[in-house]
Order: structure tokens, then sequence, then C-alpha cells
């Protein structure tokens, strides 16, 4: 799990948020990054990047969007099967949320658990101000859920929520849209194993993964004809050139999304249509592109239902129910820390 940024956090509905100094060192950690993924060969930009305020907006447009159809299969299955995926938890107190959205999806798992008659405390953990807030609004309607909000990546954030769970009961880790898909699956390997290092034996993690599937049905999700994929991934030049003073020419560049068969991935880029010289003062950056060069933005890797019970397997949990959604090829898989 990488950790590069600063723990934000505060209970819900209890006064502003507040971080000093925290600004600055998502600031610093975010132009670390673009110096050195625009160093490298090919060029590349982390994903997590995406989601300002805009990137989130523009990520909530791509969720109506007819040809992606992941968050919409994850409602679905979530709505339908909420009771059989909680059953294998029934002292379940405390549930973690690694890349919150709008928090639509945790609030389908908290209604289901409301005639518990238990309190349920959430824990979301975001480096976007705007899914936190959006996720805290959605959240504030159950009244038996009080939230914490962590403006952080993964590691710390999820540690934070760890440290503050309750003193009985098991702890439900949600990692859902198929966010594990950006990352390479070493990657994934090893940060299911950062995860089974904080549980305890019980305790659950829900995953939610993207299965493989034509490649025509994956550039329309990835390269969507009314361009909005193009914004979001555009965007990310947009945050460059405000924040860190950029001089990117949005015009200069194509979305391009490509499926890899070998690797299972699909790949987004930001193609130069012509040779050019870009400068990033507060990276300390100048960037030289080709006509053709790319900055490569974006890997989104597919998996096989088998496929997703070996990977997690492998760290330490035993499956305890895998749901699909055949139409879609999406899968939700509940797994079990082993002791």
């Amino acid at each position: 799990m990488r950790d590069l940024v600063i723990d934000e956090a505060r209970p819900a509905r209890h006064g502003p948020r507040a971080a000093p100094g925290g600004n600055a060192e998502l600031r610093r950690a975010f132009a670390d990054d673009v110096r050195r993924g625009l160093s490298l060969v090919p060029k590349r930009l982390d994903a997590k990047y995406f989601y300002d305020a805009l990137g989130s907006q523009l990520f909530e447009a791509i969720c109506h969007l007819p040809w992606y159809r992941i968050t919409r299969a994850e409602r679905r299955l979530l709505a339908r099967d909420a009771a059989a995926i909680l059953a294998p938890l029934p002292d379940l107190a405390a549930m973690v949320e690694l890349g919150c959205g709008n928090g639509g999806k945790l609030a389908l798992l908290g209604e289901a658990l409301r005639q518990r008659g238990a309190p349920l405390r959430v824990h979301l953990v975001d480096i976007s101000p705007t899914a936190l807030e959006l996720s805290e609004r959605t959240l504030a309607r159950l009244p038996h859920v009080t939230v914490a909000v962590h403006r952080a990546t993964y590691a710390s954030g999820l540690a934070a929520a760890v440290a503050g769970r309750p003193p009985r009961g098991t702890l439900l880790v949600l990692f859902l849209g198929s966010n594990i898909g950006n990352l390479h699956p070493a990657e994934a390997t090893a940060f299911a194993r950062e995860i089974r290092r904080t549980l305890r034996p019980g305790d659950g993690f829900l995953l939610g993964a993207d299965l493989v599937k034509s490649e025509a049905e994956l550039l329309l999700a990835y390269g969507d004809p009314l361009g909005v994929t193009a914004a979001f991934n555009k965007n990310l030049l947009v945050r460059i050139n405000r924040e860190l003073g950029g001089d990117f020419d949005l015009d200069a560049f194509d979305h391009r999304a490509v499926w890899n068969p070998a690797a299972a991935r699909v790949e987004s880029h930001l193609v130069s249509r012509r040779p050019q010289r870009v400068h990033v003062p507060d990276a300390d950056l100048e960037v030289r592109l080709d006509e053709g060069e790319s900055i490569w933005t974006e890997s989104s890797y597919k998996y096989t239902a088998p496929g997703i019970l070996e990977l997690i397997g492998a760290a330490g949990f035993h499956a305890s129910g895998q749901w699909i959604d055949d139409e879609a090829g999406f899968a939700l898989t509940l797994f079990i820390a082993g002791a």
C-alpha cells in the first residue's frame, strides 16, 4: 500500500474539517508524483489524482453513461444480495470503505443492517474532499450510523479506522467499484496482504471487480462517444495547470483507450498531437513530447471470477460468497480473514 499523503480525519457532523499544513503536504506529494511520472519512459501520471472536485463530478457522470456499467451492476448486486453478503458477519460493528465515491453503495449495506438494531460505525477513506462530502451527506439519513471521515490514502485511512474500531464486533472493509483494477496484479496482491495484516480473524473484506468481456464493450466503456471519459482524463492536465502552474494545452492531446489482452487491462492514455514542450514550474519540470507520444494515465485490469478468488485467497482470506451480474460482467466477493 502506498502512503503518500497525510490523514485528515474528523467525526461527521461535528464542526469544520481542519488539518493544519495538510494542503501543503498534499500539494508537495502531487508535485513529486508528477515530476517522477513525467520523467519515466513511457511517461505516466498516477490515476489517484483524477479525483479533484471536477474530476469527482466527471466520474459521477461516467457512472451514468450507458456504456459504463460497473456502478449500476454493483448497485444491483448490493440491493439484491445485501442480506446474504452481511449474513456471515452477524456481529458487524464497523465498516471501512476505501475510495467512497458518493456513498450510495455503502448506504445500501447500511440500510440492510438497520433491522439489527445495533449502532454502526462507518469510516470513509478518500483523498477527494468532494467524494467524502457526498458520501457523508448520503449516509446522514441513516440514524443508526455514525461516520468518521479520513481524507487520506488507503493505507493511512485504514490504519486510522482500525485504530478507532469498537472493542467488540467484527469489521468489514469495502473496496468497491473495481478499484482493484487500477492496481498491477503484484500491487493488488500486496494490497490484499496489507489489508489482511490490519484485520482480525473473522473480519470481512468485500471486493467489487469488473470481469473480462469483449474488446468492443471495454473500449466503449473507457472511450465513450460523448467524450465524458476524455474530459475526465484531460482534467488531470487541467489540475496540473491549476495547482502546479503547468502550461499544458488541452487541444494538443487526444484521449485514447487501448485493450491489452495479454495483460487483461484497459489502458488510458493522453496522446500528444504534435511535438511540444510543457513547463510545470511548481514541480521543477520541463517535459518534451514527440508527436504521437503518450502519457499513460490509468490501467484498468479485468478479472475472471476464479481469478479473484485466487488473488485474494493468497493473501490469507477465504471466500465466503460470490455474487455475479452476468449481464454486465461484474462480481462482488466477500472474503473472511483467516486465523
